[in-house]
C-alpha cells in the first residue's frame, strides 16, 4: 500500500493494531496516557517534537533529534505510524506533518483521537507497550510540506497562492496579541481550526462535503497552493491534514507561524 489515509476510524485501528509494522503514538497529556490509552501505544510528549528559539515557537526539530525520537519508539522506514491525542488532533497532526517534512509518509491520524476511541468503548490500557525495542532509523528533511517566511514574502501578491490563518478570530483581527505585532499576514483568510471538528461526533472531522463547501466559500479552491499558519503551526497542522484528506495537492505549513512573522521587523501586517 503506497498511499495512506490522513485520518482513519477507531474501528480501522482496532483491526490494524495487532499488525507487526503498525506503530501507535500517543501525544496526549501525561495524565491522560496514564489514565488510559490505546493498548501498545507509545507515549510521546508534544514538546519533544518542536523546537523553540525565543520568541519563536513551534520550529522544526533538528533532524538528528527527530530521528532519535523515532528510533527510540522503534520506528523503521516500513512502520505505519498512527498518531492521536486528547484534544481532537492538533498535537497528533503536528507530528504527522513533521513526519511528512522528514519524508515518512506511512502515517495516519486517529479521527477524534482518544476521545472517539474511549467514548466508543474500545479497549484501553494504563501499561506501557510490551515491545519497546529501538531501531537505528535516521531521517533527513526532504518533503515539500514546509515553507518559511522569506518564501511567503515572495508570494504575497501571487493569486495562485492562498494564506489560511487557523487562529481564533480575535487573534486574526489583532484583538488578542501574542507577538510584538498583532493582526495577520496580508491577504490571509481566517478559518479557525476547530471549524472542521464535529463536537457531536467525538471530535471527528465534519463530513468532507461540509468542510469543502466552507473552504470554497472562503476562496480556498483545490487548484491553489495553500499555506497554513497559526501561532506556532500546531492548530494549522491540523488544518493541513484536513486539506490533504480532502485531496488538496499543494498544501504547506509554516513552522513558527505568527510567533515568527509577528516578531520579525521585516514582515508586513494587516
Amino acid at each position: 500500500m503506497s498511499e495512506f489515509a490522513y485520518f482513519i476510524e477507531p474501528d480501522e485501528l482496532e483491526l490494524l493494531r495487532q499488525q507487526k509494522d503498525v506503530l501507535i503514538v500517543d501525544l496526549s497529556s501525561a495524565s491522560q496516557y496514564i489514565a488510559g490509552h490505546v493498548p501498545e501505544a507509545h507515549y510521546l510528549p508534544y514538546p519533544l517534537i518542536v523546537r523553540a528559539q525565543n520568541p519563536v515557537m513551534g520550529l522544526l526539530p533538528e533532524a538528528e533529534v527527530f530521528s532519535r525520537l523515532l528510533a527510540n519508539l522503534g520506528a523503521t522506514p516500513d512502520s505505519y505510524i498512527i498518531a492521536y491525542d486528547d484534544e481532537g488532533g492538533g498535537c497528533a497532526a503536528r507530528f504527522l506533518w513533521t513526519l511528512h517534512v522528514f519524508g515518512h509518509r506511512r502515517a495516519s491520524l486517529l479521527n477524534g483521537g482518544i476521545i472517539s476511541w474511549t467514548n466508543e468503548h474500545h479497549e484501553t490500557s494504563s501499561l506501557p507497550p510490551l515491545n519497546n525495542t529501538g531501531s537505528d532509523y535516521r531521517l533527513r528533511p526532504g518533503g515539500d510540506a514546509s515553507i518559511d517566511a522569506d518564501s511567503i514574502l515572495q508570494k504575497l501578491d501571487n493569486n495562485t497562492t492562498a494564506l489560511l490563518d487557523a487562529r481564533s478570530p480575535a487573534e486574526y483581527s489583532g484583538q488578542k496579541k501574542f507577538a510584538a505585532k498583532a493582526g495577520h499576514i496580508p491577504g490571509a483568510i481566517n478559518y479557525e481550526w476547530s471549524e472542521a471538528m464535529d463536537k457531536n461526533r467525538n471530535m471527528r472531522l465534519l463530513p468532507d462535503e461540509q468542510i469543502q463547501r466552507r473552504l470554497d466559500a472562503l476562496g480556498f479552491s483545490q487548484d491553489k497552493e495553500i499555506i497554513c499558519y497559526c501561532q506556532s503551526h500546531h492548530r494549522s497542522a491540523y488544518v493541513w491534514a484536513v486539506l490533504k484528506q480532502l485531496g488538496y495537492g499543494n498544501v504547506k505549513g509554516y513552522p513558527g507561524s505568527w510567533s515568527d512573522w509577528g516578531n520579525r521587523p521585516d514582515t508586513p501586517v494587516a
